[in-house]
């Protein structure tokens, strides 16, 4: 199992999908509970998604608090947690907001079928999610769609061995390449697995894919938690891989390693402009 470097500053990401009624009560619980953190954490009608940086033991002490009993009566309780370690702080002050989505990715609102039944809600825990060993054993198939499911941006700078890069430059491109290759894939019988960074986004379109006629199955807990569970993570990755605060990329080891903001993003291309001046504040 991979380490993280001696350090005592940590990054923590989780995320849950779970009702919430009241979306702001539970931002400042969380805000609360979150004190003397740095990081985003944003809280909608759906759940909870975030990113935290602080001293190991103020990571670990929050941690446990968003699972106590009296934390939405502890709904929260055994979510997983994917920690790196930090050189330096990878955020510059602590922001908890409610939006309507803990992941917004344009997806259609009704099945393929709108007579036909809704879409499941997420389930994290559901079969269609694979170990990182079950993943690997996986790779090694040749009737299995390896779909990224990230910006274009990021499966440039590392991606899985085998990958198909969707081309995303706004997520309704990732909506429109899976609904032209469905067909192909759902008549030749080939399994979609796709992946992406902590695995949210994979939880989130599951359910549409399936609404397609879509054999899924997921990376559980996302490339994180692969690097976090396998020291040979690199025999099926190449490159790097793209977080979302000061680091910008972490190895296989889920150490950081130096590439900046402008090795990855491509001015030339609008989406990626923005993404690199709002880095370069950042910085």
């Amino acid at each position: 199992m991979a380490t993280t470097a001696p350090t005592s500053l940590l990054h923590s990401a989780f995320y849950r999908f779970v009702p919430l009624a009241d979306p702001p009560a539970v931002a400042d619980q969380v805000r609360a509970l979150a004190r003397g953190l740095q990081g985003s954490i944003v809280v909608a009608r759906e759940g909870i998604n975030g990113t935290v940086a602080g001293n190991s033991g103020a990571i670990g002490a929050f941690e446990t608090a968003l699972q106590q009993a009296d934390v939405l009566d502890g709904a929260l309780r055994g979510m997983a947690f994917k920690r790196s370690a930090c050189s330096v702080q990878p955020f510059g002050r602590l922001k908890v907001g409610v939006k309507p989505e803990i992941v917004a990715l344009g997806l259609p609102d009704e099945s393929v079928d709108p007579a036909g039944p809704a879409l499941s809600p997420p389930d994290e825990h559901d079969a269609s999610h694979l170990s990182p060993q079950a993943w690997r054993e996986l790779l090694a198939r040749d009737d299995v769609v390896l779909l990224d499911n990230r910006n274009h941006f990021e499966y440039r700078l590392g991606h899985f061995r085998g990958a198909v890069d969707p081309q995303v430059r706004n997520f309704r491109d990732f909506v429109a390449y899976v609904q032209a290759h469905a067909p192909a894939w759902r008549a030749a019988g080939r399994p979609v697995a796709m992946y992406c960074t902590g695995g949210i986004r994979c939880d989130k379109t599951a359910p549409w894919m399936r609404s397609l006629g879509l054999d899924v199955r997921q990376l559980d807990g996302g490339i994180l938690h692969y690097f976090q569970s396998l020291d040979d993570a690199d025999r099926d990755w190449l490159g790097e891989c793209f977080v979302f605060d000061k680091r910008v990329a972490l190895d296989s080891g889920l150490r950081e390693t130096g590439t900046t903001a402008e090795q990855v993003f491509d001015a030339v291309h609008p989406d990626e402009a923005w993404r690199l001046q709002r880095a370069q504040r950042l910085e």
